[in-house]
């Protein structure tokens, strides 16, 4: 990514983030960069192949962050708690990128709102199979692996929306406490069942 590239990108995370998609004029973007507002359209064909770019790289990076922080990790209970820790501290880090991503997916046309999902899809299927790896090994308890995937990212996603960087808790702290709750819940089922 050049350097104005990256210089427009950064502008326009700040600007959706703090306005919206919708809000945000070309004209603003411009602006915060100190260029003209032709010169954007030598960068991106858009304001939506700008917004696509954002999502489509937060997507590939949050991607690459949990498959690379899973490669060496042995052991269901603890691959499901470094897949939370990984998702939480990715959202808290990324704050704005994420907030994005999850927020303005309305904004993108149906081909590129299409790509996202698949990428979206594909990223979920990583906690799926870790669940469902969990459940037939007798780590957690049987139950709708798709569904409580879903549960277990929208509850992990929410941090982007309301983290306060320098807040009362660090980024860790925070992830520590997602990565208990979720993982007591997944056992707590299944020692409910045995004690039933």
């Amino acid at each position: 990514m050049t350097a104005m590239k990256n210089t427009i990108t950064k502008a326009a995370i700040d600007l959706f983030f703090k306005k919206g998609y919708y809000a945000t004029s070309i004209s603003e973007i411009a602006r915060a960069c100190g260029i003209q507002k032709a010169s954007i359209y030598y960068h991106f064909a858009s304001k939506e192949d700008l917004l696509f770019s954002i999502m489509h790289d937060t997507m590939a990076a949050l991607t690459d962050y949990l498959r690379r922080n899973l490669e060496k990790v042995n052991g269901i209970e603890e691959r499901m708690r470094r897949a939370v820790r990984c998702h939480v501290r990715f959202h808290l880090e990324h704050q704005k990128e994420t907030f994005i991503a999850s927020s303005e997916l309305r904004g993108l046309c149906n081909r590129n709102y299409l790509q996202i999902v698949a990428m979206r899809d594909e990223y979920e299927e990583i906690f799926q199979e870790l669940i469902a790896a969990g459940t037939r090994q007798g780590v957690f308890a049987p139950c709708d692996v798709k569904i409580l995937s879903y549960a277990i990212l929208t509850l992990c996603t929410a941090g982007a929306f309301w983290f306060k960087p320098g807040g009362r808790l660090t980024v860790d702290e925070i992830a520590a406490i997602y990565e208990n709750f979720i993982i007591s819940g997944l056992k707590q089922g299944r020692i409910e069942r045995l004690s039933a």
